[in-house]
């Protein structure tokens, strides 16, 4: 097999971000390790807080002041993009290569631009093409995310399309260039569940049709079920669980994941009340020093003030826990029952 193939495209290796505030350091990402394989779907799932936008953030370079990137290493097709002739591939292949569709279209989109000029702009900037080319290659991008009239539609502003609308033409501008790596970023939060539906089945025609990665990046286990390839639970700015979706949803390992799978409603579930996690997430401003979740573990136990590595988990994924197992959640329900809050 060509080595070239074979290896991932987007490479992340104990990547550390951290943000210089007043009030002290807050460690945003703690040693993220990600890759992702040519056409395939990865998700990023977590509470808010986790660091998931922060992840896009640091692959994108929009990691600005009073954000740093601390420590290790972001590589594309194998090359870093953190050195000095790392940093000066990234400016040409953010946007061509590798595309970031942001979760509210609204502040992302200029609101004093027509939508038809700011698609232009990323095909004239990135593909050279002159004003008449580009202008007819945004009619054919606009008729290819699903917006009818794109004539019409391409002479208005932001604040005269709905919010689906404005969703797709960020997607619009982010597959203009025809890229490698997609990442979305929360792109259903503010959209209605009807519409959140036809934009998810947009993404994965495209992802079908153009032969893209996708890394989705989302708070919506539903959302993850029906589209992705595999799932990377993040906590804390940390990754507690990886692997196969399918897996995740049927076995989930970690205590966190399992929390959050059961505090997701289902239509085939009989039960009455969600059980939530309960607690909140970590002051990052000072993280615990052992396993992050142990505070609202309801299994956890004295080594877990000693952080566990991420190791391999049943059948091909990785976790980070000292008491993984695919019945532990079961196993807290019975045996600390007060720690599983019932809403």
């Amino acid at each position: 097999m060509n080595a070239a193939t074979d290896r991932p495209l987007l490479e992340i290796e104990r990547l550390e971000v951290q943000f210089d505030t007043r009030r002290g350091v807050v460690r945003g990402l703690r040693g993220v390790d990600l890759t992702i394989g040519r056409g395939e779907t990865l998700a990023i799932v977590g509470e808010s807080g986790s660091g998931k936008s922060v992840t896009a953030q640091a692959v994108m370079g929009l990691i600005d002041v009073p954000g740093r990137i601390a420590g290790g290493d972001i590589r594309w097709k194998g090359q870093s993009l953190l050195t000095r002739a790392g940093a000066r591939m990234a400016r040409e292949i953010r946007g061509r290569e590798i595309a970031l569709v942001f979760q509210d279209p609204m502040t992302s989109l200029n609101p004093l631009i027509r939508v038809g000029t700011q698609i232009s702009e990323v095909l004239r900037r990135h593909l050279g093409l002159n004003r008449a080319d580009a202008d007819l290659r945004v009619l054919d991008l606009l008729e290819a995310v699903g917006i009818p009239a794109p004539p019409r539609r391409a002479r208005q502003y932001p604040h005269e399309l709905s919010g689906g609308m404005r969703q797709r033409v960020m997607i619009a501008m982010a597959i203009a260039c025809q890229p490698e790596l997609l990442i979305a970023d929360e792109p259903t939060t503010a959209l209605d569940v009807t519409i959140q539906a036809q934009v998810l089945e947009l993404l994965a025609g495209l992802q079908e049709s153009l032969g893209l990665s996708v890394l989705l990046i989302t708070h919506d286990l539903g959302v993850v079920a029906g589209l992705c390839d595999r799932v990377a639970v993040m906590y804390a700015g940390q990754i507690v669980e990886t692997g196969r979706a399918e897996d995740v949803f049927e076995r989930p390992s970690h205590p966190y994941t399992q929390g959050l799978i059961r505090s997701t409603p289902r239509l085939d579930d009989q039960m009455e009340r969600l059980i939530a996690i309960d607690g909140a997430p970590p002051n990052m401003l000072a993280p615990p020093s052992g396993c992050a979740f142990r505070d609202r573990c309801p299994i956890a136990e004295p080594r877990c003030e000693t952080p566990p590595k991420l190791g391999p988990s049943w059948p091909e994924g990785t976790v980070a826990c000292w008491r993984a197992s695919t019945d532990a959640w079961a196993v807290a329900a019975e045996a600390a029952p007060g720690m599983l809050r019932v809403v």
